[in-house]
């Protein structure tokens, strides 16, 4: 994780070197969700081209310098693999967050899904094939591709039920007895908070404030794409040229 009280600090410490202005702490906390959804929503298109690459045998492959490796480790922090539950009164398997501790929430991709069937005396663990709503229903119909206990099928969809939370929902056949996913999780949104300090001054409460949760490689991109945003707030066209520079200049270090 990226500590948001030092990025804040070094945001503060560059905007105020040469008296360019200030960011107050709710600005900051709006650029510092922009800019982490940025860098988190990146690594997906990225991981895309390098994965071409990967397959066509054109990238490095030394064991710490394989960019697609590299790009898949920052997504470490956000996979998790967590159990549905079975929701008799919409026939759905879903993942509600029962507190805000819980990855997040919110989740982005879902990955291998695994079924759990007990029967008397034995249990059968199948890897569920997901597929469209529209196949579901011509697959699940004919009985020589009728999904089985080893080969199940599942889709996805929305549940706009006004009264829950539920962000994921599958319908799986056959019904299993237990469901867990690897997912991929949305990141928390960072917060640099503050307590009032003995002479009205704003003092950091970490007990109170979200670090990033990006990985700490990420650390000088935070900075740099704040600033750029926080030059477009104080209407300074340098900081903004300057940060976009150094953020091209990171870019291309990086996928060279």
């Amino acid at each position: 994780m990226v500590s948001i009280n030092k990025v804040y600090q070094t945001v503060l410490y560059i905007l105020n070197k040469e008296q360019r202005g200030y960011l107050p702490p709710s600005e900051f906390n709006s650029l510092a969700e922009l800019v982490q959804n940025e860098i988190f929503n990146s690594y997906f298109p990225d991981g895309n081209q390098l994965n071409r690459q990967n397959q066509n045998n054109i990238q490095n492959d030394t064991e710490f310098f394989n960019i697609y490796e590299n790009n898949r480790y920052k997504l470490y922090p956000f996979e998790h693999e967590v159990s549905f539950n079975y929701d008799t009164t919409y026939n759905c398997w879903s993942f509600s967050p029962q507190l805000s501790t819980d990855y997040g929430g919110t989740i982005r991709l879902l990955g291998s899904i695994l079924a759990k069937y007990n029967k008397p005396g034995s249990t059968t663990d199948s890897i569920v094939q997901l597929t469209s709503k529209g196949d579901y229903n011509k697959i699940t119909r004919s009985k020589l591709t009728a999904p089985t206990q080893k080969h199940p099928l599942a889709y996805q969809y929305s549940l706009t039920a006004s009264n829950t939370t539920k962000n994921v929902v599958l319908n799986i056949s056959p019904l299993p007895d237990f469901v867990t996913i690897n997912c991929i999780f949305e990141p928390t949104v960072p917060a640099w908070n503050s307590s009032p300090g003995s002479l009205g001054q704003l003092l950091y409460n970490p007990g109170t404030s979200n670090n990033f949760q990006l990985d700490t490689s990420e650390e000088s991109n935070l900075i740099i794409g704040i600033l750029k945003y926080a030059g477009v707030i104080i209407n300074n066209p340098t900081i903004i040229d300057i940060a976009a520079q150094e953020a091209q200049q990171v870019q291309v270090n990086e996928k060279s």
